[in-house]
């Protein structure tokens, strides 16, 4: 299988690589992953709503980490520009290229 390609308006191949993970523990909730993005992928929600039980006691959040977090919304609506990853200070973004359908 290949990956989705695309070509740039000078005629350059291009990869997409679509964001596919955000790691809560490192995100400070600056909202820049959020401001950037031209479509609506991310949310800043409460820091208390996120489920707790599938962390590790090593992944815990300090006491004093902020109140809110940025979290996925929609990874389908990513186009894979990965502007989110460029402006976040603590890198909390993954991206993957994506598989063609077969």
């Amino acid at each position: 299988m290949s990956v989705i390609t695309g070509v740039t308006r000078g005629g350059a191949s291009w990869t997409p690589s679509f964001v596919v993970a955000l790691n809560q523990q490192k995100c400070i909730g600056c909202g820049r992953c959020y401001k950037v993005c031209p479509r609506d992928v991310f949310e800043l929600i409460d820091r208390d709503d996120l489920d707790l039980d599938d962390m590790d006691d090593d992944d815990a959040f300090d006491d004093e980490a902020p109140g809110m977090v940025m979290n996925l919304k929609d990874t389908l609506d990513c186009i894979g520009c990965e502007s989110c990853s460029r402006v976040c200070p603590k890198g909390c973004l993954s991206h993957e290229p994506q598989m063609l359908a077969a």
